[in-house]
């Protein structure tokens, strides 16, 4: 972790203050710098607020935000940073259902999630709920398909092979 001031919490002291406030959130330290926590669908948007808003941790600042496919299931990696603080984290969430996926929004509390989630839904197709404005942002209209998705087939590449 980056220490940026003398207010800076090492990982274990963020890990420890966020463990508390919900059930089921599970803590790795990835093969980076950053603490990450994997967070149930369900409390994506209750953590991401309490996140922002303790004093503790400030999270002010959603850097990177980005749809993932693992194969069985489908999510969102967010990278947070504080400001203030200079401590960061990564959060991530995943949803099983491939046909009909969905996770809260974080617009509300992040404003740069509102265009990454449109283009997430464009690429994934995992619906945000409660978003401002859901429509197409990168693909034409009548594009049938999430080109990001493992199981994506691709005519162009079919034709060409």
């Amino acid at each position: 972790m980056k220490r940026l001031n003398n207010n800076d919490m090492t990982n274990q002291q963020l890990q420890d203050l966020i463990k508390p406030w919900f059930e089921n959130l599970e803590f790795t330290e990835e093969a980076t710098e950053f603490l990450t926590v994997t967070v149930p669908k369900e409390n994506l948007h209750d953590l991401a607020e309490k996140l922002k808003s303790t004093a503790e941790t400030q999270f002010d600042y959603l850097f990177c935000e980005t749809g993932m496919d693992w194969g069985e299931t489908l999510g969102v990696i967010y990278h947070l940073r504080s400001t203030t603080l200079g401590h960061e984290m990564v959060v991530k969430v995943e949803t099983n259902d491939r046909s009909a996926a969905n996770l809260d929004t974080v617009c509300d509390i992040w404003r740069t999630a509102e265009l990454n989630e449109r283009e997430i839904h464009d690429l994934f197709g995992i619906k945000f709920n409660n978003h401002p404005n859901m429509e197409v942002l990168i693909l034409p209209p009548d594009w049938e398909g999430y080109p990001l998705r493992k199981d994506y087939v691709d005519d162009i590449n079919m034709i060409i092979r």
